[in-house]
């Protein structure tokens, strides 16, 4: 099935339920994705699908920085597998969520099949980090982060590069914000891996002089 476009100017997410009667799975959510293979989605919790906008050239810019030094951890520390925003995860909820970048460890991977791996898996990462862009809202942002941790997940990042805060998500604890800091450290699952900011705090104001 392929989604009837032009849909809304979308400068916010925008959520769609194509059975009311049925809820949507995440089977078929994969299904439908492969379908619609432009269009960024997520599967809420209640089955409605989460159309969202492009994330913005500066705020994309910030999630690869953020993503490319997750994987060249990953890649040193040989623990876990780095993915980046296109990989989605099926929550015990149902819901089915893609973080900016994301931290599994191959422990949790193994209990997962491979043909599972290829779709999206039902495993909830130990580390995942949203960036802020243009069309979230906090109530929103801190709204999904307090989903993954509530599936599972141990540490999470909420970068806001405009406001240069991280707030962190540590499992059964309150947030903790910090800004204006030059880096950040991972701990727990990803003891080890450290996130240079400076050039997501700077994101592409400079790169034209």
């Amino acid at each position: 099935m392929h989604l009837p476009m032009p849909l809304l100017p979308l400068d916010a997410p925008v959520k769609l339920s194509l059975r009311p009667d049925q809820k949507l799975d995440a089977d078929a959510f994969y299904d439908f994705c492969v379908a619609n293979p432009d269009i960024r989605m997520e599967l809420t919790a209640e089955g409605e699908i989460i159309v969202m906008p492009p994330a913005g050239m500066e705020s994309d810019h910030q999630s690869l920085q953020a993503g490319s030094k997750l994987q060249q951890y990953a890649d040193r520390d040989g623990r876990g597998v780095a993915s980046g925003s296109s990989a989605g995860f099926t929550l015990p909820s149902g819901a089915v969520r893609s973080p900016d970048a994301a931290w599994t460890s191959k422990v949790r991977l193994r209990a997962v099949a491979y043909s599972q791996r290829r779709r999206f898996p039902r495993v909830v990462p130990e580390f995942v980090v949203e960036v802020m862009s243009p069309s979230d809202t906090l109530t929103e942002a801190q709204a999904k982060m307090q989903e993954w941790m509530a599936a599972g997940v141990e540490l999470g990042w909420l970068i806001d590069g405009d406001a240069r805060t991280v707030v962190i998500y540590r499992a059964g604890q309150e947030p903790e914000t910090r800004t204006g800091i030059e880096e950040i450290a991972g701990e727990g699952p990803v003891a080890g891996f450290v996130l240079q900011l400076e050039s997501l705090w700077a994101g592409l104001e400079d790169t034209t002089e």
